[in-house]
């Protein structure tokens, strides 16, 4: 799984990629999360306003944190999970 959050560094960007680390962790699932900070790079989703999640290329949430259910729910359904340990 592709994890991606798009911000230019603001304090909700920030807590955005933290609580994905700390909800891949909780869950266990293994996912690449990489930061993308170039306006350019975020402005190819089309998105409006950050913090932005985008999974395996398809944008979640845009403009606003998720709530830690609704986070889990994306990580969970997410096609291409893998468990850190088996």
């Amino acid at each position: 799984m592709k994890i991606e959050v798009l911000g230019t560094g603001c304090s909700k960007c920030k807590q955005l990629e933290k609580d994905v680390k700390n909800a891949l962790a909780e869950l266990n699932i293994a996912a690449d999360v990489s930061k993308v900070e170039d306006i350019k790079q975020i402005m190819s989703y089309k998105i409006m306003s950050t913090p932005a999640l985008v999974i395996d290329g398809q944008v979640k949430i845009a403009g606003r944190l998720p709530r830690k259910e609704e986070l889990h729910g994306y990580l969970k359904d997410a096609p291409d999970i893998s468990p850190h340990k088996r």
